[in-house]
């Protein structure tokens, strides 16, 4: 299905990539000093793919004819808080680009 997708069906296929045992997950370097930065783990990241919501519209990526969608979960190390998780789906295969991890509330 080509992108943008909507909100309900980022969540689906989202979490259906993030539950795939060959799904590739890459973290920008952003990504990897946001978890470090916050006390989280790729854990956390996880639950978020697995479980969370997309609310909102997908934006478009830097490269051209990608997108980016913001998932939020609690997750069991995050005290309550909830976690946003931005990512960018790879047209086609079972892969995820972690662009920022944060909390919703700050």
């Amino acid at each position: 299905m080509p992108e943008p997708w909507s909100p309900a069906e980022a969540r689906w296929r989202i979490s259906a990539y993030a539950r795939d045992e060959w799904c590739d997950i890459f973290l920008t370097r952003h990504a990897e000093e946001r978890l470090e930065e916050r006390g989280l783990t790729m854990g956390d990241v996880l639950h978020v793919l697995r479980n969370g919501h997309v609310y909102d519209e997908a934006e478009p990526a830097t490269q051209a004819g990608l997108h980016r969608y913001r998932v939020e979960s609690e997750t069991p190390n995050s005290g309550g808080r909830r976690v946003r998780v931005v990512v960018v789906p790879a047209p086609g295969r079972p892969a995820l680009k972690i662009v920022t991890v944060m909390w919703i509330d700050e």
